[in-house]
């Protein structure tokens, strides 16, 4: 019972969409009707700037964190953690306060895997922002994350559960980024300092 009050409120906290509340306060616009229609940390740089941009950034992998923590508190097992980080990513995809229109889940994906299996996550994140750094796609650094958290937690050895959370949240990105992986693809992805939508 504990796990599935945890798993909600994961899932509730996961809905709220920093990137469309600050694009209302700051504009009165809603997000996902600008640049590329994604309610999250990218599209708002883009379209808001740098202040908003990193605001969100920070907030949706805050939700992350707080997800993980909540279940390690409330239940403290191996598998609850987990189950909040994914329910507060699916949140945060499919937002119930927003038409289930959120965002691609990568910074709630950081904090979640962040509280989870810090090291693997560090190493990851290092190498995805050496690949945005060099090829300005932040698109492909975030796939890079998702892919090799997993394979990471996997060659240290890890615990399964974390794993199979690694492997589920990088299934996520991937299905999240289908329009992004063709336009990498294709070449026509856009560019981190592209001009804004």
């Amino acid at each position: 019972m504990f796990t599935v009050i945890a798993v909600l409120i994961s899932y509730l906290l996961g809905s709220v969409s920093f990137s469309i509340l600050i694009g209302k306060w700051v504009k009165g616009i809603d997000i996902r009707s600008h640049g590329s229609g994604n309610a999250g940390a990218t599209n708002t740089l883009r379209v808001l700037g740098k202040g908003p941009g990193i605001t969100v950034f920070l907030l949706d992998i805050a939700k992350g964190v707080v997800a993980v923590c909540l279940g390690m508190l409330i239940v403290g097992d191996e598998w609850t953690p987990v189950l909040c980080g994914l329910a507060a990513i699916a949140g945060h995809n499919w937002p119930i306060w927003f038409r289930f229109k959120g965002g691609k889940g990568i910074a709630t994906t950081v904090g979640v895997m962040a509280t989870l299996a810090l090291v693997p996550c560090l190493i990851a994140g290092v190498i995805a922002i050496a690949a945005i750094v060099l090829t300005r796609f932040v698109s492909l650094g975030s796939l890079l994350f998702a892919l090799l958290t997993p394979v990471i937690v996997l060659i240290m050895g890890m615990p399964m559960a974390l794993f199979w959370a690694a492997f589920i949240l990088c299934i996520f990105a991937f299905v999240r980024h289908r329009s992004n992986i063709v336009k990498l693809l294709q070449g026509n992805e856009n560019k981190l300092g592209a001009k804004k939508g």
